[in-house]
């Protein structure tokens, strides 16, 4: 008899550990442990998702014959990590290995390949997690070969192999991505389509009473839960935004409007973390369409382009760059994260509505996340360690593996341009193009240094020039600088001493 171990993340039919195993013979384990909700404050919403979503899935594969011991969320219990379950099993009945899928935590994969032999006195199996496009090993070996890791050459490399829409070894429509058609405004039209709600079952309220009282001092609130928890549901969701959001996808991707919290974005990615979507048959579903002539191809290309292109690749950054990845802080940023973090409560309204949404959906689109959120991180030069817990906690689709290179790469630049070729950084006139926040906001977007000035404007000069030195040789940053050099001696140092102010003052704002 062999153990097989699930995580949090492998509720997948098609994961290896379930394909390696017989369910005559073996063994399924799965744990809720006290260690993996509190390592760091985890938002209520994605403890709830994966619990609820976890005892479904152990439900179904009981009743396709599987033998599953689970073990539900108990703080009196011995058994608070992996190890200490693992081995009260073990100490129940023996088994002659332990079989497990590779897992998306640097962490965890670490104990597991270094030292759970020798606790656990058991062979452990480890297996290639196969439910993405590229292994680690095929990403290392593309990483090796190429000078400089940019997303956009694997991306064109994934469409090649996996033939998502080609023509024999060419794009369709020519191009490769259709960025430029993918950042329009969003004004009214068309509508958006209402969101999808699920109905809670027995097992999903059992779980959000457990949450609520067991996870009160977390970040965010549990009052707006509405996540798919069955792979049903996950599929549900997946039809839904197919039929009603994708239409309109592409162009709007990059829109952000007052009180909107998901505009025509899918909701999808807490799915494809956790197993219960796969991304094979997302990027399927999303071709079929536009063959189907149900979609535009600026639509289709650009989600695929985020599911088999920025997913993949940041996956592969993670497992080559770590464990030293999470400590890099090449900016220098120290300052602590404002309080308004943990309650939304400023006047900059681009952030208070980006920040609502987070605590009370566990949930921002992309943008939100690196243009509003994010740049404002970036900018203030906050601690890059404060930033990655808090993104981590938050959101509902955070699993390591892909929030620690999109917030240190992508938000915060401090990897020095591994992840991307320049930092986001954007002052309030980015915000105001692609949202209407700024029409609500009390303070003024169209100014730099007036006592009302829109904050994002001078902390965006001021970031510029304090890192000089550092992007002096980013070919890609020489406009700003040539634009902040046409300014006048005194409006730069109006403009630094506006910027020196507002991050004196950053509580206040």
């Amino acid at each position: 008899m062999r153990y097989g171990l699930i995580l949090g993340d492998q509720l997948s039919e098609e994961i290896a550990t379930l394909k390696t195993l017989d369910k005559h013979e073996d063994v399924i384990l799965m744990a809720e442990l006290v260690e993996e909700t509190t390592s760091v404050k985890h938002h209520p919403q994605k403890i709830a998702l994966i619990f609820s979503a976890m005892r479904h899935f152990a439900k179904h594969l009981k009743q396709q014959g599987w033998t599953v011991r689970y073990q539900v969320f108990d703080r009196s219990k011995t058994t608070n990590n992996f190890l200490q379950f693992i081995k009260y099993q073990l100490a129940k009945q023996d088994a002659k290995v332990l079989v497990i899928t590779e897992c998306g935590e640097y962490r965890l994969q670490y104990q597991i390949e270094n030292s759970w032999e020798k606790e656990l006195n058991i062979p452990i199996q480890i297996l290639i997690d196969d439910r993405f496009f590229s292994s680690i090993q095929a990403f290392k070996q593309w990483s090796s070969t190429t000078k400089v890791l940019r997303m956009e050459f694997f991306y064109r490399k994934l469409r090649q192999q996996t033939g998502y829409l080609m023509q024999a070894d060419k794009p369709i429509g020519g191009k490769w991505n259709f960025d430029s058609d993918n950042r329009q405004r969003w004004n009214g039209n068309p509508s958006i389509p209402p969101t999808l709600d699920f109905t809670h079952d027995q097992i999903d309220l059992d779980v959000i009473a457990l949450v609520k009282a067991e996870f009160q001092d977390h970040i965010g609130q549990i009052d707006h839960f509405n996540w798919a928890t069955t792979r049903q549901q996950a599929l549900q969701a997946l039809n839904h935004f197919i039929q009603h959001q994708l239409v309109h996808f592409g162009q709007y991707q990059d829109a952000m409007v007052n009180q909107q919290d998901y505009m025509f974005h899918s909701l999808l990615s807490p799915y494809l973390n956790c197993g219960l979507l796969s991304p094979k048959e997302v990027c399927d579903a999303a071709e079929l369409a536009y063959y189907n002539n149900q979609i535009p191809l600026n639509a289709a290309e650009g989600f695929i382009r985020q599911i088999l292109g920025w997913r993949e690749f940041i996956r592969g950054i993670y497992w080559l760059c770590m464990p030293n990845y999470r400590d890099l802080n090449k900016l220098n940023a120290e300052r602590d994260l404002p309080s308004y973090f943990w309650t939304a409560e400023t006047k900059m309204q681009c952030m208070h509505e980006c920040l609502r949404n987070s605590l009370e959906n566990a949930y921002a689109h992309h943008i939100q996340r690196l243009m509003v959120i994010g740049n404002f991180t970036l900018l203030n030069g906050i601690s890059p360690k404060q930033v990655n817990e808090w993104y981590l906690s938050v959101y509902a689709d955070a699993f390591e593996w892909v929030q620690l290179p999109n917030t240190h790469g992508m938000v915060l630049f401090a990897d020095a341009g591994l992840v991307a070729s320049k930092p986001y950084a954007a002052s309030g006139n980015y915000i105001h193009k692609m949202s209407n926040y700024c029409q609500h906001c009390h303070y003024n977007v169209k100014t730099k240094t007036d006592h009302d000035s829109c904050p994002f404007n001078s902390l965006y000069w001021d970031f510029l020039h304090r890192n000089r030195v550092f992007f002096s040789s980013n070919p890609r940053m020489t406009m700003m600088y040539k634009q902040w050099d046409k300014l006048e001696l005194s409006e730069q140092n109006r403009i630094l001493k506006r910027a020196s102010h507002l991050q004196n003052q950053i509580e206040e704002l």
